[in-house]
Parts: C-alpha cells; sequence; structure tokens
C-alpha cells in the first residue's frame, strides 16, 4: 500500500442534486455525457489537479455509484476520497462535506460536479490564490446587455462592467468557511453559493479568471454542448494533459457544408454578407435573415462537430433574434476556440437574382473575415438563369463550405485558464 502525504487542502464535490431540468430521470451528476458520467468528468478534473482531501456529497440511494466513480477517477490516490451522503438543500449538503474534513485541512474548495468539464488548471488556480482571511471564485465577465425589468416591462438597464459570472471551484480558509455556515444555519438563512454565505459572515471574497469550459450542466442544451465539446476536442477537456488516447480524425483539419435558404419578406433594408444594402428587400428569419453568414456559421460549425446553428442561435435563443453577421460569427470562432480549432478558411456562394453583388464583394470579404478573427472568407455569387425560386426573385440559397484546424495554443484543445 502506497502511504500519501496527507493534504492540507480538500474538495468537496457537490453531486447531490436531483437533476429535475436536465430531465434525464436520474440524479443530474450521475447522468452520462459519453462514456463516462458527468460526476467522472468532473473528478477526472479534480485527480488532475495537485493532491487534495476529495469528498463527494451524493445523493441518498447512490453512495455506492458514486463511490465508484471516485475510484475510478481517482486511481491511485483513492485514500484521499471519501462519500458522503447529501442533504434536501445545497447548503446541508456542503455541510455533511465540511463534517467529513480531515484535521490537517487548511483550505477548502467546494465544486459543483454539473461544471463536469472544468480544468484542473482552474482548480489549481483557486487552491493558490486563497489566502488566510480572503475565499475566492473563478469568474467571466458577463458580456450580454442586460435589463432591469418589471413584468413583461423593461424600466432600466444594468452595468454589466460591475457584474461577473461566478463558476466553481469556489475556494476559502476552512476555519472561517466553517464558522460562516454554523452562523448561517444558527440563523436559518440560505445562500445561493458559498462566496455568498463566507461574504455575510463579513470576509472578503476576490476573483480570479474563470473558463469557458467551467459551464454549469444543467439543462439539454448544456448536456449537448458538453457532448460537443468532448467529441470535438477528442481528449478529455478537464485535464491538463495530452489524451493517452488516440481518437480518429483528432489533430487533422476538418472541412464542413452549410445551406441556408431565405425568402424576400419584411420591413427594412437587406442585410446580406455583413454588409446593409438600402433599397434592397429584406430576407425574412429570426435575426436579420443574414442567409450568407448563417450558411458560414453552419459549416463552420459542422466541421467542428458542435452541432448547427438552430442548436446554437435558433428561436429557443431570443437573445440572437435581429443579431447581425458579426455577432453570429464571432459567438461561432468562440465556440471553435473553446472545442479547441482555428478557423483555416471559408468559401461560400449565393444563389439569387439580386442584390448585384461584384461591386461590393471586396467589402462584403473584409467584414466576414473581420468577424471571424481575419481568417480569409472569399465569397461569390451566381444566378439561375430564371429557374427555381432564386431564379423568380423569391429568395437566396446560399452553400458554405469552411476548413477548421486543431488549435495548438492549449493541451487539452481548450482555451488556457490564467489566474488574475
Amino acid at each position: 500500500m502506497t502511504l500519501l502525504p496527507v493534504p492540507h487542502t480538500a474538495i468537496i464535490v457537490v453531486a447531490a442534486g436531483s437533476g429535475t431540468r436536465l430531465e434525464a430521470g436520474a440524479p443530474k451528476a450521475l447522468v452520462g455525457i459519453d462514456a463516462h458520467s458527468i460526476l467522472r468528468h468532473a473528478l477526472d478534473g479534480v485527480f488532475a489537479a495537485g493532491p487534495a482531501q476529495v469528498i463527494v456529497v451524493a445523493p441518498a440511494g447512490h453512495e455506492g455509484d458514486a463511490r465508484a466513480e471516485l475510484e475510478a477517477a481517482a486511481g491511485d490516490r483513492r485514500d484521499l476520497g471519501r462519500v458522503v451522503t447529501g442533504g434536501a438543500t445545497r447548503q446541508e449538503s456542503v455541510a455533511a462535506g465540511l463534517a467529513a474534513l480531515w484535521g490537517d485541512v487548511t483550505t477548502v474548495l467546494v465544486h459543483d460536479a454539473a461544471r463536469a468539464l472544468t480544468p484542473s488548471a482552474q482548480i489549481d488556480a483557486v487552491i493558490a490564490a486563497v489566502d488566510a482571511d480572503t475565499g475566492v471564485i473563478p469568474a467571466l465577465p458577463v458580456v450580454d446587455t442586460l435589463k432591469r425589468v418589471d413584468a413583461d416591462s423593461v424600466v432600466g438597464m444594468v452595468d454589466r462592467s460591475e457584474l461577473a459570472a461566478a463558476q466553481t471551484p469556489q475556494g476559502f480558509p476552512r476555519d472561517l468557511l466553517v464558522s460562516a455556515y454554523t452562523a448561517a444555519e444558527a440563523a436559518r438563512i440560505e445562500y445561493t453559493d458559498d462566496a455568498a454565505l463566507f461574504a455575510a459572515s463579513g470576509h472578503r471574497v476576490r476573483r480570479i479568471a474563470g473558463s469557458e469550459r467551467a459551464f454549469k450542466i444543467t439543462t439539454p442544451a448544456d448536456l449537448e454542448r458538453a457532448r460537443h465539446l468532448l467529441a470535438a476536442s477528442g481528449t478529455p477537456a478537464t485535464t491538463s494533459e495530452p489524451a493517452s488516447v488516440t481518437v480518429p480524425g483528432a489533430g487533422v483539419p476538418r472541412v464542413g457544408i452549410g445551406t441556408d435558404v431565405h425568402a424576400f419578406g419584411g420591413d427594412g433594408d437587406l442585410w446580406l454578407a455583413g454588409l446593409r444594402w438600402p433599397g434592397e428587400q429584406p430576407l425574412s428569419g429570426h435575426s436579420d435573415g443574414d442567409a450568407v453568414a448563417h450558411a458560414i456559421v453552419d459549416a463552420l460549425l459542422g466541421a467542428a462537430g458542435l452541432g448547427d446553428i438552430g442548436e446554437h442561435f435558433g428561436t429557443a435563443h431570443p437573445e440572437y433574434a435581429g443579431a447581425h453577421a458579426e455577432v453570429f460569427l464571432a459567438r461561432t470562432r468562440e465556440l471553435l476556440a473553446e472545442a479547441g480549432y482555428a478557423i483555416g478558411n471559408v468559401s461560400v456562394q449565393f444563389q439569387g437574382s439580386r442584390p448585384r453583388f461584384s461591386t461590393r464583394r471586396p467589402e462584403a470579404e473584409a467584414a466576414l473575415s473581420a468577424a471571424l478573427g481575419g481568417a480569409p472568407v472569399s465569397v461569390t455569387a451566381t444566378t439561375t438563369d430564371g429557374l427555381g425560386f432564386p431564379g423568380r426573385g423569391e429568395g437566396i440559397s446560399v452553400t458554405a463550405i469552411a476548413l477548421v484546424v486543431p488549435d495548438g495554443s492549449s493541451s487539452h484543445g481548450g482555451r488556457p485558464v490564467t489566474p488574475e
């Protein structure tokens, strides 16, 4: 038996949630992403970080399942792991984890198993940032425009420069966290996260940079996003080391094809190939109807194995209603970067009797290329000699082909996490 040094850090992995919104018919942490469960992926990331006591808070009745996942992820560190039973609330579950801490532990991280793809580098960064009187959270800047509302009425704006989207693991000095939990229990107050509970006791919390991969799996769409990221990267997204298993097609350029069709209709001006065309009849659509941009998005997502435009930008995403090409393309570029891909080039052709495109071709190609971070984009246009709906002037049909290549800037295929 190998004797491991007793660590001074513990990581409580909260995995006791029911996962009702995931609609999977099982506790969320035990739902599969690929060949492994959400919990297993989360634990892979935890054990890829520095040595720590690992406490999994499991749903009642599923402690054995959680133990099996813990031992599979831990390998020769299994002696550092323990499973405890969760409570009726998240706060009760964390309290159960705190009760299982070893005596030598001085730093405690609380991590949601639902953030299954959190890079181990983010976990190590939180551990390094905790000090004797300060808690630490990883967070991302808020990029959406936020509104203050009253029912259906917009009543004001929210200054997003003062906001950040909190992630886990959140790290704290043990003694202060335990005392904060004792105070919250005595006051019978439930907090949305551990940082809020810690701050309510008068302690300081600071943030470090988070990671796009540390998103929380809550809905079926989140689960599909995780599956696409894992399939596209070809490596375990939680670890900081290259995968030992080779996935067919990983590390080679990939090609995708996208098509889009929009009918003319609606009010305002036409938007096409990232440009506004004053005086031309617009195309109908959920956003601005820019069929050229939409076909490019589908080609890029398809090349990277990330689904299609409907999944990421469809009517279930009202924030993209009326959005123009630069919004779609910039976000698509981010999705590819998260999955470990860079854009090689894009070639796109649209069929239609109008608008007359040749005079604005350089302008359109420059606009599309800029939205894709400088990747080369070529656009051609043709008519159909009066045949079909494009020839009759009823709409526009577009086909795009995209090349994406593995981005070698990160060993695990995603963006590196750098603490502030």
